[in-house]
């Protein structure tokens, strides 16, 4: 590898890094923002309010794509990511001076997802552009190895996050943190934004797109061309659903599903969430490179179906076994005390995105009240119940709806994650750290770490030579963040939701799989691997079985 390959893919990495830096922000803070941007009357509405507000800027993504991609394949590749990295950077620095919605009322909200939706826009945006500029600068032999420097990044992002936001959390007190010291993260954003837009500065074009604008044989239309002509629609589709939507399903319960897992369900200390989905990305990072370099050997095709084939098959064991190793009082809680709550099924009603117009029914904020518990329940309808609602706690039955009375019980039934302090009020408790199996809980986090390497760290390769260079950009970004910000970024939304829909606290784990095995049996029906494609010609590589 020459010098001036080593440079792109630095250059381009770190910038690429920091950006997912500044979306990932958010994400690691969405069920905290919940509390700052929401009204309160309950948790769980809020905190699908944040996770759909957190969904808003992934669901814009395909739309960056669009737009970014016809300018990347139109104008050049260098200069369509630098514009992605300083709306990405603006719009992060923004975050951290909006006001809060008790002080903005509603207005905070929607200031919130506004911004939201530049930084889906902008990500829509980077990736295509840097994982593309790296390829096209690439060896043919070495294609796998060096855009897998390019797959790091989301990792590095989401772990330069958790470094920035625990250590803010860790040195400030929590009411600090609370009141103005969330800001910080979102401010220094402003800090990395000035050094990327410098190193990309120094970038050149790739010598594949000029080579192409020199023949003229550059694409005037590459909209038209990419999703309105057959059969590069027919890739773009087969991309989609036959590798991306598997691979984004894969990575966002590898990396934040499981987080959220950890902190909201099984009550984990959020310092010591932060430390073991850390050392997992740490340790797990390498992979993503050792996977790209064994595609450029075996193919890049079977890894990413094996990943999501293994995923799929161990995912409901793997977060059963973060509840025995994590939180085993819990575990042994729900085992001994089944819960059922006795109402009425027309007054229970799922709310995903809370407005002022919103109306909780008692069933609604029962059903809130052991969800955030973290603890699997029966909804037993009962239509003559009308507005009442009753819970049982193993043979212990209260009637109607009371929280300081349920939590009264819980405690009295021994569940573990209630206390009182000294004031006598019954108050939230962390995870016991002395009963928590920390190594068998990190080796379950790097087994789902090690899927997230297999389906991602071949993926960039796989798509660029899928596609022609003329659309190269639009082709690939589109199935890319359709599959990562729709089928990945909506997974902690429809997750969360489908939990408290049915009461079971592994339910949200149906969705992933499902993803995954789709994508499993599509791409092994239709599709077949690129490895060895020659991206210099202008011709696209027709790649579906026969």
């Amino acid at each position: 590898m020459t010098g001036e390959e080593k440079f792109v893919i630095f250059a381009s990495s770190l910038g690429t890094v920091f950006e997912w830096y500044d979306f990932y922000l958010y994400a690691v803070l969405a069920p905290f923002f919940a509390s700052l941007f929401f009204p309160a009357g309950n948790d769980t509405a809020a905190l699908l309010s944040a996770f759909a507000t957190y969904a808003a800027g992934f669901l814009v993504r395909p739309f960056g794509a669009l737009i970014f991609g016809r300018i990347g394949d139109l104008v050049g590749r260098k200069y369509t990511f630098l514009v992605t990295i300083v709306v990405m950077g603006s719009s992060t620095f923004l975050v951290g001076l909006l006001p809060k919605y008790t002080a903005i009322g509603w207005a905070a909200p929607i200031l919130l997802v506004t911004l939201r939706l530049c930084q889906g826009l902008a990500l829509g945006g980077e990736y295509g552009g840097a994982a593309t500029y790296v390829a096209e600068h690439a060896r043919p032999h070495e294609r796998g190895f060096s855009t897998s420097w390019i797959q790091t990044t989301a990792t590095l992002g989401l772990l330069l996050a958790l470094i920035v936001i625990g250590l803010c959390r860790e040195f400030m007190d929590a009411a600090v943190f609370a009141d103005w010291g969330w800001r910080v993260p979102f401010l220094v954003s402003i800090i990395l934004l000035v050094f990327s837009v410098y190193i990309r500065l120094k970038l050149n074009e790739t010598p594949i797109f000029q080579k192409m604008k020199a023949e003229g044989k550059g694409s005037k239309a590459p909209l038209t061309e990419s999703f309105f002509h057959y059969p590069n629609n027919k890739y773009v589709l087969l991309a989609l659903l036959g590798a991306t939507a598997g691979q984004g399903v894969v990575w966002y319960t590898g990396q934040f599903y499981a987080l959220f897992f950890l902190t909201i369900t099984l009550k984990l200390f959020y310092i010591h969430a932060y430390v073991l989905i850390g050392i997992s990305l740490i340790i797990g990072t390498p992979f993503f490179i050792v996977f790209g370099w064994l595609s450029d050997r075996i193919g890049r095709l079977k890894i990413i179906l094996a990943g999501c084939a293994i995923a799929a098959i161990t995912y409901i064991p793997l977060f059963q076994g973060l509840v025995h190793y994590i939180n085993p009082d819990l575990e042994a809680f729900a085992n001994k005390n089944p819960i059922v709550v006795s109402a009425d099924a027309k007054t229970c009603e799922l709310h995903i995105f809370v407005t002022a117009f919103t109306k909780f029914s008692p069933c609604d904020r029962a059903q809130d009240f052991v969800t955030k518990l973290g603890l699997s329940f029966k909804t037993v309808d009962v239509p003559s119940a009308g507005d009442k609602v009753s819970i049982s706690i193993g043979s212990t039955k209260i009637e109607e709806f009371d929280a300081g009375k349920w939590n009264t019980a819980f405690l009295e039934a021994g569940y573990p994650n209630l206390q009182k302090n000294a004031a006598g009020a019954i108050v939230p408790k962390s995870a016991d750290p002395a009963k928590i199996n920390w190594l068998m809980a990190e080796l379950i986090l790097f087994i789902m770490v090690i899927y997230v390497t297999m389906v991602y760290g071949p993926i960039a390769a796989f798509l660029v030579e899928m596609f022609p260079t003329k659309i190269r950009y639009t082709s690939m970004s589109l199935p890319y963040h359709i599959g990562n910000g729709w089928f990945g970024g909506m997974l902690p939304l429809l997750a969360t939701a489908v939990v408290a829909a049915t009461g079971d606290i592994y339910a949200g784990l149906y969705y992933p799989i499902g993803v995954a095995v789709m994508t499993l049996v599509i791409g092994l029906i239709f599709l077949k691997d690129t490895k060895g494609v020659d991206i210099t010609t202008g011709s696209g590589v027709a790649i579906q079985k026969t």
